[in-house]
């Protein structure tokens, strides 16, 4: 009588959890690990592929077989890198909307003439790559696309101030010819970036734009959970009245930055040098280093004015435009956020990007637990339909392996809560386990309590 007790309880409890999945129109259906493309347990020492130093994130994302090394300087982004990126690029374009960004495309492949009228072909250096076409014309692979999206405004006649300030922006490949890349991402010769151009009536106009998009990179920074420092930098190459750099703070940053221990006046040494007191507030400044994550440049009428590139004011006159130039490495940010976030064997990712939110660890094969592998394929299911979690579960159906290896391994992966289906779930009343990773913390739960956590810590 227990038995079918029992029975009953738990019966009533998967129909529960299977009505609340059934809930939508469309059910989604949660990824399985099995089914993922993510070649694990790389053996760097039977490979050619280098390490540099004690950089964590190209460590872990290399070795967990996230990011494979295509070439020198270019990687591979399998599923769970590529679902980390798309997520960010969300947020990098729900930040440029509220700004009134509006989102285009323009070529890789950029003419040569373009990088001549602007005199960058020479002054960029080698890092530009070059080539030529069939017709012996000079092009490039562009870096940045200040001269490509000024001269498509030039191109536009009759632009009235009505229409400014106007503000492009894209998330495309780049790509530079670093001499040395190293560190995996971090300094790659192809990589994607999300650069932004606003175009102002003026210089007054230009610098609240700049605020705004500066304010909208805080928003950014803070939805990743990030402390990202804002420093003084220097224009380099692409030139302007100046600039603002943004880093996260890390011993393997190539950039060497000074920081006010009194006010928040913080610069790169490359702008101001070596200084030990604080300019504005007469302070000690602490040395620190930093990997660059976005750059904030105000270049005024520099490319405008070589470009041509005018507006019509209210006196029917033209007038050059006022530009700014925003740069924010999307490959980049991910890689460095790793960096700052994992220990050495533990990736973990910012709450936001992290590919699953939620792995269903289902139980071994021939175990006394198999009966319950329709109940965590229940919850999966409810889960992959609950507020906040739609294609954020995955299921650790890899049945063959011990429940405790398969912890390891998607806690290594980084997924924040892994939820498994053991040995209290064959209790009258069936609990799980939910393992909150990033909070070394375990909780054994009820369904109801399950759910509600769930609504706590992941609904959006």
């Amino acid at each position: 009588m227990k038995k079918i007790q029992k029975m009953v309880k738990t019966s009533k409890i998967v129909q529960e959890i299977y009505k609340i999945a059934s809930g939508s129109k469309e059910k989604l259906l949660p990824t399985r690990l099995s089914q993922l493309f993510l070649p694990a347990n790389i053996n760097f020492l039977d490979t050619k592929v280098q390490l540099d130093g004690n950089c964590k994130s190209q460590w872990i994302l290399q070795t967990q077989g996230i990011v494979i090394p295509a070439g020198p300087g270019t990687f591979h982004l399998l599923p769970l890198a590529n679902k980390a990126m798309n997520k960010l690029i969300v947020i990098v374009d729900e930040e440029m909307k509220k700004i009134g960004g509006q989102k285009i495309i323009m070529p890789c492949l950029t003419t040569g003439d373009l990088w001549k009228t602007s005199e960058r072909w020479i002054n960029i250096g080698t890092e530009l790559f070059k080539l030529k076409d069939r017709q012996d014309r000079d092009m490039c692979l562009g870096p940045t696309h200040e001269e490509a999206v000024t001269s498509l405004i030039s191109s536009l006649p009759n632009l009235s101030y009505k229409q400014l300030p106007l503000k492009l922006y894209q998330i495309t490949a780049k790509f530079r010819d670093e001499m040395r890349p190293r560190f995996g991402l971090l300094r790659a010769r192809e990589f994607y970036m999300k650069d932004m151009y606003s175009f102002d009536v003026s210089e007054e106009e230009a610098q609240s734009t700049y605020a705004e998009v500066c304010e909208a990179y805080d928003r950014i920074f803070k939805q990743l959970s990030l402390h990202v420092v804002k420093v003084h930098g220097p224009t380099g190459n692409i030139g302007g009245k100046y600039s603002h750099e943004y880093h996260i703070l890390s011993e393997i940053g190539e950039d060497q930055l000074q920081v006010c221990t009194n006010c928040d006046f913080r610069t790169n040494v490359e702008l101001q040098g070596n200084i030990s007191t604080c300019p504005v507030c007469k302070s000690h400044m602490k040395k620190s280093q930093g990997i660059e994550v976005g750059h904030a440049f105000f270049l005024g009428s520099i490319y405008s004015e070589v470009f041509k590139a005018h507006y019509t004011n209210k006196k029917g006159k033209p007038e050059l435009l006022q530009m700014s130039c925003y740069g924010l490495g999307i490959t980049r940010l991910i890689s460095a956020s790793v960096e700052a976030l994992s220990s050495k064997d533990k990736l973990r990712w910012p709450l936001r990007l992290a590919p699953y939110l939620v792995c269903v660890i289902l139980p071994k094969a021939g175990s006394k637990e198999e009966k319950c592998s329709q109940f965590g394929e229940h919850i999966a299911m409810a889960l992959a339909n609950f507020p906040g979690l739609a294609d954020n579960v995955v299921i650790d159906d890899r049945t063959q392996l011990t429940i405790g290896r398969r912890i390891l391994d998607c806690a290594s992966l980084g997924f924040p809560y892994l939820l498994v289906v053991g040995k209290q779930s064959v209790e009258a009343l069936p609990k799980v386990e939910i393992h909150d990773v990033y909070n070394d913390k375990v909780h054994v739960l009820t369904h109801a309590e399950m759910m509600d956590f769930f609504r706590e810590n992941c609904a959006s």
